[in-house]
């Protein structure tokens, strides 16, 4: 699903240049759950922006399904997000004046897809990250947790293949987060989706397929019992 080489980003230029990827190179296989886990300032984010389509790097080749991620302008990275690739950040990002189900809905509309399979797919998300009671509220009217969950249904409605999430649980706690980090594992096999993931969470690492650990801008793939 995403095979990177020889990939380097460095920030500003001199003495005071910030290299925050260095030479790096790695597959993910579609269809499984990678954690990506270091330092805050390691390249995590940074490496997620360039497999998402979000940063340019310097040098090296990014592939994601089988796209020359490098070789796209800005209409076809547009496109990458809108079709392939999907995010999940700590901040929810939801929109305040649209119900649970009007944010879901959203990728939807931005592809035209037709009223009833929008309003039969957003139930199914909702359904599957078990908010199908909430689906009229606003944000403002649920917990973080929920939140958070009506922000992966969101990144789920145009079925992307790749599903990109940087530190998902950073602003729950944890027990908030353990059922966050359940779903995410779940949705890989309920969806189909490759999951790439950022965090700090060792429950969220005892989740994954594969473990990478960054240092320096550097990848590496960690030890079993990290």
């Amino acid at each position: 699903m995403v095979c990177v080489r020889g990939v380097d980003r460095t920030f500003g230029s001199g003495p005071a240049a910030v290299h925050a990827l260095r030479d790096v190179s790695l597959d993910v296989e579609a269809g499984t759950l990678v954690a990506l886990v270091g330092r805050s300032g390691s390249g995590k984010t940074t490496l997620l922006n360039v497999v998402g389509g979000l940063d340019r790097p310097d040098r090296g080749s990014v592939h994601v399904a089988g796209v020359d991620v490098m070789r796209l302008d800005d209409d076809g990275l547009a496109d990458l997000r809108r079709t392939t690739v999907s995010y999940v950040f700590q901040t929810f990002g939801l929109i305040p004046v649209l119900t649970a189900a009007e944010n879901v809905g959203v990728p939807l509309r931005l592809t035209r897809t037709p009223v009833a399979e929008r309003e039969r797919r957003v139930a199914t998300l909702l359904e599957l990250v078990g908010l199908a009671d909430h689906a009229q509220q606003r944000p403002d009217e649920l917990s973080g947790g929920q939140q958070q969950r009506v922000a992966i249904a969101r990144a789920l409605a145009a079925s992307p293949r790749l599903l990109v999430a940087d530190e998902p649980t950073g602003q729950l706690d944890a027990e908030t987060g353990l059922t966050v980090m359940g779903l995410l594992r779940g949705i890989v096999a309920a969806e189909g989706v490759t999951v790439l993931v950022a965090t700090h969470d060792p429950v969220m690492v005892a989740l994954a397929d594969r473990v990478l650990r960054i240092t320096d801008g550097s990848v590496t793939d960690a030890v079993p019992a990290l």
